[in-house]
């Protein structure tokens, strides 16, 4: 009875939320530019309302949001602002016998209906790169790849540290397998330079390109021995990384997909660092 009227508001929902009109591509130089993780740590624990407000001020295009939770509220500030979804982080569990992932995520599927909405999937459940995961984990995207079509939404895989996905190749490999057209990847810098051996992220992005259609960057040291994310995760143009190259890189690649800004653990009130890192992005973008 509680999934009947649930599954009801939802659909209520979708009815009464109109999506924002996507700005026209032939309008806009390079890629669109959006951030996510922004209230992970935000000492002024902006609302979401707040943080639409904000983000139209600065000058972003959308956010990514974690989890799925709040996902009709983020839809109606973001709506009102302009802005656009980008992104929505969830995990995924591939241990044998386990349930593999959130049933809100069909549920929330009327929602995101003609908005082009990425769902971004954390896998775990095996050891790290580990291909004996890859036919399960092949199933469950294809299963979640089937139920994100009816909505026009894509699955992006997500390397991540220490879990079983967690290098860009093992999302191209994994992509690969499933072969569906709204499967595809996400290079995140931040994941990349701790997981990495070397620092040739250019043999890296070719290899995974005909299946890459997100990119996450943040000001960055070019290498880190120590634990946490405070050298691999600073407001852009900080750290020792040359972002320039990087973007250049993708450029000659061909990738003209989004561009998120990951802001996960950056401390002190995040509105100062969305403006110093959208103030770079404006420096970079202008070259």
């Amino acid at each position: 009875m509680l999934k009947s009227i649930l599954s009801l508001g939802l659909l209520l929902a979708a009815t009464l939320t109109t999506p924002a009109a996507p700005a026209d591509p032939a309008s806009r130089k390079g890629n669109e530019f959006f951030a996510f993780c922004i209230d992970t740590h935000d000492a002024k624990k902006r609302n979401l309302e707040q943080q639409a407000s904000m983000m139209k001020e600065l000058g972003y295009d959308g956010v990514g949001h974690i989890w799925l939770e709040n996902i009709p509220e983020r839809l109606k500030t973001l709506d009102a602002a302009g802005l656009k979804l980008y992104q929505i982080t969830m995990m995924v569990d591939i241990t044998p016998g386990k349930q593999a992932y959130d049933p809100k995520f069909k549920e929330i599927m009327p929602l995101l209906k003609g908005r082009g909405v990425q769902f971004l999937l954390i896998m775990n459940g095996m050891k790290a790169s580990d291909p004996a995961g890859d036919p399960h984990a092949v199933e469950i995207v294809r299963e979640m790849a089937a139920v994100a079509k009816e909505s026009g939404a894509e699955i992006l895989l997500y390397p991540h540290t220490a879990d079983w996905m967690e290098k860009a190749e093992d999302a191209f490999r994994v992509a690969e397998k499933v072969d569906r057209p709204n499967v595809a990847v996400m290079f995140n810098l931040c994941h990349w330079l701790r997981v990495s051996k070397d620092r040739d992220y250019k043999s890296v992005l070719t290899k995974v390109m005909p299946r890459l259609r997100g990119v996450s960057i943040s000001g960055a040291d070019t290498l880190d021995e120590q634990p946490g994310w405070s050298r691999y995760i600073q407001p852009l143009g900080r750290g020792s990384f040359d972002m320039a190259t990087f973007l250049k890189t993708l450029r000659q690649l061909g990738y003209t997909g989004p561009i998120g800004l990951q802001c996960y653990g950056i401390p002190g009130d995040i509105r100062d660092a969305l403006a110093e890192s959208m103030k770079a992005w404006h420096g970079y973008t202008a070259k």
